[in-house]
């Protein structure tokens, strides 16, 4: 019996030994799975942080680009648009330069000059001095607002009247060529015609 006792005492010892190490094998894996719980909360904090500050961030650029100035960056859609007003205003340059030439044109056929300008043949009679001994053919021109002699004879010039200076002066005695009055008429020879 005492061999019985023995024995029931050794199987209690073996039992508890061995519930004793199922125990502590237990208890290990949860602190490991405990240990991964922990990282992953940590992970996830960690991520959460992340994202507030990714939303922070977004929400700092959306208050810049709502703000007058802010956006200084151009979308497709705002150079499409810039393209066609860029096209918009060539066309119309274009079209200014056709009316342009269509004048000029027509100013050429016209004999070149403006109203003011126009040629007219005539012998000088201007009595503010010396009048010319010999009657000359020309033009009557009357003096605007700015004008100068050397201004009018390049003028006449670019008309094809080959006229100086000195041949303007020549033609009208007494003209003070530092002091033209506006609305006088002067007479602008034409060294070509005969």
């Amino acid at each position: 019996m005492i061999s019985f006792w023995l024995f029931i005492f050794a199987m209690a010892a073996f039992t508890s030994g061995a519930v004793h190490a199922q125990e502590s094998a237990t208890q290990q894996q949860i602190d490991q799975i405990n240990g991964k719980l922990q990282d992953i909360v940590d992970a996830q904090e960690q991520q959460s942080k992340r994202l507030d500050t990714v939303e922070q961030e977004i929400s700092s650029l959306q208050d810049k680009l709502n703000q007058p100035g802010g956006n200084n960056f151009a979308s497709a859609d705002d150079l499409k648009k810039l393209a066609e007003q860029v096209q918009e205003i060539d066309k119309k340059r274009q079209d200014d330069n056709e009316k342009i030439l269509a004048a000029l044109e027509k100013l050429g056929k016209t004999g070149g000059v403006t109203t003011s300008h126009r040629p007219v043949v005539s012998t000088s009679t201007d009595n503010s001095g010396p009048t010319p001994t010999v009657p000359q053919k020309g033009y009557d021109y009357t003096i605007a607002n700015g004008d100068t002699v050397a201004a009018i004879a390049k003028a006449y010039r670019a008309q094809g009247v080959k006229v100086t200076v000195s041949q303007i002066l020549a033609a009208n005695p007494g003209l003070d060529p530092k002091n033209l009055i506006v609305g006088k008429k002067i007479f602008i020879p034409d060294p070509n015609a005969k």
